[in-house]
């Protein structure tokens, strides 16, 4: 099926597969559609089954747009309360196309929950709620990691809800990512179990190529254990101190032990400046997602890394949680830094990426599908220096095999009906269904004003000196930093993150912007250097955050 023809189905308000294989152009489909219908007011979810694919449509996570979260199971009572939560009742009940990108990636069950959270907010029966549809992603990739899930998992098409939804299957012809048609024909074969001996020689033409594609090359391996020992050789070559960083843990012994072990952040972080690292964890608002690659380019005074990602962004990582809740309580609960290393990462993880260049080693590939992932990652041959392959490294499991035929298949017949159609039938029918959702001419006058009013908001944010600058003034002029902090209304501690900013950013673009703030040291007393220590030793932890609690609730004790 052609993009075209894809797009003029979903603005037809079917609910719609779309896949195809990599470099097809799913992705365009899916913006395409999203900008028409926001030309048309019309309220549309962006979202994806993880971080890094969320950011490429530049969307959330379905986890954090339904409320889902990282729940395996739903009761009457989490349902109540999500419901309960103003802010997701109102998204729920304004949002007309729902779109989840890289299902393949998603838990056939947690697909299902996600369903039933969209009927009950919606207050319908009908397929989620309702709303249009639009899943999108390929099954060749990886299945769900599990992570010792007590449910057991399948793929998305699994799903009770994929027969109930009614879905229309397109099936991207066109291919478009990769640039080398050789390599094309080769992930082709691959995909369709059909791998010539040609093939075969070609792919190891690559092996050990000698091809200079750069220090920063990502190499691939199918194993964590060699991943850390890639990692940890490029750490040791690194020829300056270190920082170690514990993960803390509290609640009960057996639920940490399992956050602890589905945690991409290890339980010892060494860190060194030069690293090659890996975000762990989403904080989109925030700029980073699980997947966002970076270089630790210092530490700030509290021994707090600062890294700057590809895109050139800079962030000083605090320590992050993961928590299991049940019923609105927190019944345990992991800290540590949203980091792991990164010269090398698994196939698995290296899903949704897009690379230039690559070392991957597939000599151990223990699941059908890890061999096309990996090689689809890459957008030639020469940019891919292969390590090792194996026999199943260059299979394709039988079953996604067999329901890829299916999908092209029922794709052909969707592609038949449409051709049957008039161009003016179609039009029609587009019509009469952007107006079941669009918006009433009183609504778009309410949001062309809601719009206005956030440009103006962010005209005058352009206008205004940023906090950091502010605070900057203030501290020109010699300002005591409760005097600074209470002017801001804000706390002491918030200005103290305003110099670290300032600072670091001097340290590293080699400017000299940060007022002298030498006025504001103090000399402590033996006592305080005591507590200090004291407070380090009980929490057990390099992190600032557990140690200032202590010292603040010490602090509260008459």
């Amino acid at each position: 099926m052609l993009q075209s023809e894809a797009l003029d189905i979903l603005k037809m308000g079917k609910n719609v597969f779309l896949t195809g294989p990599a470099g097809s152009g799913k992705t365009h489909v899916v913006n395409e559609y999203v900008k028409y219908l926001k030309s048309m007011a019309v309220d549309v979810a962006v979202t994806a089954s993880t971080g890094i694919a969320a950011t490429h449509i530049g969307g959330m996570t379905i986890h954090s747009w339904s409320g889902l979260g990282i729940r395996d199971r739903l009761t009457d009572y989490d349902i109540d309360d999500l419901m309960q939560r103003q802010y997701l009742y109102k998204r729920f009940e304004r949002t007309k196309v729902l779109i989840i990108d890289e299902v393949s990636m998603l838990h056939h069950y947690r697909l299902d929950l996600i369903e039933w959270i969209c009927r009950q907010m919606k207050r319908s029966d009908r397929p989620f709620g309702g709303m249009q549809v639009v899943l999108c992603g390929d099954f060749f990739q990886l299945p769900p990691v599990t992570r010792g899930d007590i449910v057991e998992s399948e793929f998305a098409y699994k799903a009770e809800v994929w027969g109930s939804s009614k879905l229309t299957i397109c099936y991207l012809s066109e291919q478009h990512r990769q640039k080398d048609n050789i390599y094309l024909s080769i992930l082709n074969q691959i995909r369709e179990n059909k791998v010539t001996e040609k093939t075969i020689d070609l792919l190891k033409s690559r092996l050990n190529a000698q091809d200079n594609l750069g220090t920063g090359t990502t190499k691939l391996y199918t194993h964590n254990i060699d991943v850390d020992v890639i990692n940890n050789r490029h750490l040791d070559l690194i020829k300056v101190a270190g920082k170690s960083y514990v993960m803390s843990h509290k609640g009960s012994p057996n639920l940490t032990a399992t956050l602890r072990k589905s945690c991409l952040s290890p339980e010892t972080l060494v860190l060194k400046v030069g690293a090659r690292v890996m975000f762990t964890k989403n904080h989109m608002d925030g700029g980073f997602v699980n997947g966002t690659l970076g270089v630790v380019k210092d530490f700030n005074q509290f021994g707090d890394p600062v890294v700057r990602t590809t895109t050139g962004m800079l962030f000083t990582v605090l320590p992050g949680s993961w928590k299991i809740e049940e019923e609105g309580k927190v019944k345990a609960e992991i800290t540590q830094l949203p980091l792991r290393l990164a010269w090398a990462i698994t196939v698995h993880k290296s899903q949704g990426m897009s690379l230039d260049a690559m070392e991957v080693d597939l000599s151990n590939a223990f699941v059908r599908g890890m061999g096309y992932v990996a090689l689809s990652r890459v957008r030639s041959l020469g940019g891919m220096k292969l390590l090792g392959f194996n026999e199943m490294s260059l299979q394709v499991d039988p079953e996604v095999l067999e329901r890829d035929l299916e999908f092209r298949r029922m794709s052909d017949s969707a592609r038949q009906d449409l051709a049957e159609m008039s161009r003016a039938e179609i039009a029609e029918i587009q019509k009469g269904y952007l107006k079941k959702i669009e918006p009433s001419s009183a609504e778009r006058q309410l949001k062309n004003k809601a719009k206005l009013r956030q440009k103006e908001k962010q005209e005058n944010q352009i206008a205004k000196k940023s906090t950091v600058e502010i605070t900057s003034d203030m501290i020109a002029k010699e300002m005591p930093l409760a005097e600074i902090a209470d002017a801001r209304k804000v706390k002491p501690e918030t200005i103290v993150s305003h110099i670290e900013d300032m600072v670091m950013a001097d340290k590293l673009e080699k400017t000299n912007r940060c007022p002298d703030i030498t006025y504001l040291k103090r000399e402590l007393k033996r006592s305080e250097i005591d507590d200090i220590l004291s407070a380090f030793a009980k929490a057990g932890t390099t992190t600032l955050s557990p140690v200032y609690n202590l010292l603040a609730k010490q602090k509260k004790k008459p």
